[in-house]
């Protein structure tokens, strides 16, 4: 049976109905398996007669973006204060890197070798203080939504671009369930429907990736009888949930007759080398925060390979009230693994240009560390890594005061950012509008955030 997952966070339907919108495709008894295994004949004879598979269709333009859930302390990761006081400065060290001018903490040496690739930005502002991914998601925040919510970034890609191909999702999302909860969001799609929320990797969508016992043809005539139906019910539907359960089925029939998207998450396809060279991290969530899992970054690379327009994930768990700098040791060289391996990557083929990566989380931490030697939630500014994506890398994007508590120069706000993602992506912001329930349509961003300058 296949269980595509769309988990809608926050509450439930009017009707009582938990918001976790689901589509089950199967039902004969006879023993399952793996979409691998089923579609292995069709998969050679693909290849056989010579059609493309993963890795090899024409480039697309895509974008990762890296959630950091809990707010990494911007000035201990890439805006460090030297001459501030020991209670400000704390443990950590700049390392010059190969970009004059440009300094870095010593946690991230790799990085610091291919500083022209990566642009920072150490004036983030405009955050709301809470502790999600809503607003990296979508750059806006969450009070004063229109009816349905604002859709995050990747649903709004699938809604103008849509898919690649029928078996490749345009929005996917590697984050899995958290304790707590808002930091597992890999996006919602808003007023936008069903239709275009993520697909989730993990969970019981992956484990139900399996069609029970039915031929492809089989499979073929219940899809027919299926739109029979379905037309029926949305000539008569009103509100798009018909229209977006039927694109979801129409994903899940595509996953179901390719093997596309289960060769993409299969990272035993790939040379251990270059898995060593990401590292593996660990798949088991941080407290309730996220896992340090290495594997997914390379998964990312894979899927925007084969097809996918987005892809989200979150790293570890960065809300440190205690222990800043024990954590740091941990988990900053993992990042630094993680992120210049993705890089390297993507370079080596030929995606550097076609492929944006983000790294970010909600908000900054403050100057002052507490008595724990950890440091609190600070909103009024905080940090962001950006590469590839045909950017201008190798430089440093505005500026925070003597002790890192505010923006002094060149403040970005969450929508630039996000405004820039969509340019690389070939999406003008001045022009693209996305329409809410009552048909009204919306541009992407404010009408005054405009793409980075500096970087296209």
């Amino acid at each position: 049976m296949l269980s595509i997952v769309s988990d809608h966070d926050y509450g439930g339907f009017c009707d009582g109905v938990p918001r976790r919108a689901f589509l089950q495709i199967g039902g004969l008894a006879m023993g399952g398996l793996s979409l691998p295994q089923i579609l292995k004949a069709e998969e050679e004879t693909r290849k056989a007669q010579g059609q493309p598979g993963p890795g090899s269709k024409k480039n697309h333009k895509a974008t990762i973006m890296i959630f950091l859930p809990g707010g990494p302390p911007h000035q201990d990761m890439f805006d460090l204060k030297v001459d501030a006081p020991s209670e400000i400065r704390g443990e950590f060290r700049p390392i010059e890197t190969n970009v004059s001018g440009i300094q870095i903490c010593e946690l991230f040496p790799r990085m610091a070798k291919m500083m022209d690739k990566f642009a920072i930005i150490r004036s983030i502002v405009g955050a709301d203080g809470a502790h999600y991914s809503f607003q990296c998601m979508t750059g806006r925040k969450s009070r004063n939504q229109p009816q349905g919510g604002w859709p995050a970034m990747g649903s709004v890609v699938s809604k103008l671009e849509g898919p690649t191909q029928p078996s490749i999702p345009a929005y996917m999302g590697l984050a899995p369930k958290m304790g707590h909860v808002p930091w597992s969001d890999n996006g919602q799609p808003g007023f936008l429907g069903v239709a275009h929320a993520p697909f989730k990797t993990e969970g019981p969508g992956k484990q139900d990736m399996v069609l029970n016992g039915i031929s492809l043809e089989r499979l073929r005539d219940r899809r027919s009888l299926l739109q029979s139906f379905d037309k029926f019910r949305r000539d008569c539907d009103n509100s798009g949930a018909i229209e977006g359960l039927d694109a979801f089925t129409q994903q899940a029939f595509g996953i179901l007759t390719s093997s596309e998207l289960a060769e993409a998450m299969d990272l035993n396809k790939e040379d251990q080398k270059l898995r060593d060279r990401y590292g593996r991290g660990s798949p088991k969530n941080q407290a309730d925060g996220g896992p340090k899992n290495l594997d997914h970054f390379l998964l990312a690379r894979r899927l925007v390979e084969a097809g996918v327009r987005v892809v989200t994930l979150a790293f570890s768990r960065w809300d440190w009230h205690g222990g800043n700098f024990k954590r740091g040791r941990q988990d900053m060289p993992m990042l630094d693994q993680g992120l210049t391996a993705l890089m390297e990557d993507l370079q080596n083929r030929g995606l550097d240009k076609d492929v944006s990566v983000v790294v970010w989380g909600e908000f900054g931490r403050t100057p002052k560390i507490n008595k724990n030697a950890g440091r609190d939630h600070w909103p009024r500014v905080s940090c962001a890594v950006l590469a590839g994506g045909g950017m201008k890398t190798g430089q440093v994007i505005g500026a925070t005061n003597k002790f890192g508590e505010y923006a002094k120069e060149r403040p970005v706000h969450f929508q630039e950012v996000l405004a820039t993602l969509y340019h690389n992506m070939g999406i003008d912001v001045n022009t693209a509008t996305v329409e809410d329930l009552y048909r009204r349509p919306h541009y992407l961003v404010d009408d005054n955030r405009q793409p980075l300058k500096e970087l296209v």
